[in-house]
């Protein structure tokens, strides 16, 4: 397991080195005001000698360079326009702790009701359960989110009596986004794990099972749901990571002043070194979250041996 992780560890770090290239390489062919707050003041030869400073007319591999030695420095930059000469890192650090906080109390609600639907779902397929659930595993996937995001907002919040919007005194604004982004996890892994579940039925050993008389509860417990919840464990450390990060959508709809909307208004604004500490805090929680899952899996099943050409990814 340790050659597997050094090796994905290693692609990892290529990938995060390609990612900031191309990202960095794409926002030099955005307006320069991002990199300034009084731009429309500046002449063009200021503009230009503020872009020399701030060494972006070095070579591309230069500031890639420059941005990682930073980074691992705990050096994410200033803002530009957002907070203008604020440090970024002390922009966005008390903002993880909002995310972090919506994001695991939907997911401590949407994951265990999620396992739940799924194996009922599973264990009574094509009855009225299986019917309802994957009813309404297809409307969350094919309606967009604004639209029931929409009724949440309005309809929960007159039910309730609470205000549209997060207030951080209140603890009660925090059931419509929590319900809000446990909808869809709840959706995701009740589909995931149905159809885990209905391949491992039609597999050899449970069949054995069933003709050597092995009780029916069995066979779903200790079998059945056991052997397909270990794909399903890949999932979770990055569901749990990308919550420091947050939802885009549904922070900047319940002005959750968290990690995801705080990208949205650094796009909005411009501020061109923000987006790429952003995105890059952004692409580092996704490749964690996929090796954590990699290695998840192999400590739940030893089965699984990563050594193997077949076991790798």
């Amino acid at each position: 397991m340790l050659v597997y992780a050094l090796k994905r560890l290693g692609r990892s770090l290529v990938t995060l080195l390609l990612l900031i290239t191309v990202v960095l390489a794409l926002l030099r062919l955005m307006p320069e005001e991002g990199y300034f707050s009084n731009y429309e003041k500046l002449s063009p030869a200021q503009i230009q000698l503020g872009l020399q400073k701030m060494g972006l007319k070095d070579p591309l591999y230069q500031q890639v360079g420059r941005f990682i030695w930073n980074m691992l420095h705990g050096d994410l930059g200033v803002s530009y326009r957002y907070r203008v000469n604020a440090s970024i890192a002390d922009i966005i650090l008390p903002k993880i702790p909002i995310s972090m906080k919506v994001g695991l109390i939907s997911m401590a609600i949407g994951l265990p009701l999620g396992m739940i639907l799924g194996a009922l779902m599973a264990k009574g397929k094509g009855g009225i359960i299986d019917k309802l659930g994957n009813a309404y595993i297809v409307f969350i996937d094919a309606v967009p989110n604004a639209v029931y995001f929409i009724f949440i907002q309005l309809y929960g919040s007159t039910w309730l009596n609470i205000s549209m919007l997060y207030k951080e005194e209140d603890w009660r604004t925090l059931i419509l986004p929590v319900v809000s982004l446990a909808l869809p996890t709840i959706s995701g892994y009740a589909m995931w794990l149905r159809r885990y579940m209905v391949d491992e039925t039609n597999k050899d050993y449970i069949k054995l099972a069933r003709a050597k008389g092995v009780p029916t509860t069995q066979i779903w417990f200790r079998h059945v749901f056991r052997n397909s919840v270990v794909p399903m464990v890949n999932l979770i450390p990055g569901s749990i990571l990308l919550t420091i990060s947050g939802s885009i959508y549904t922070e900047s709809y319940y002005s959750i002043p968290g990690m995801g909307g705080l990208l949205v208004d650094v796009i909005k604004r411009q501020d061109n070194q923000m987006v790429l500490a952003l995105v890059v805090i952004f692409a580092i929680l996704s490749i964690l979250g996929l090796l954590f899952g990699d290695l998840l899996m192999a400590v739940v099943d030893p089965r699984i041996s990563f050594a193997k050409k077949e076991g790798s990814r």
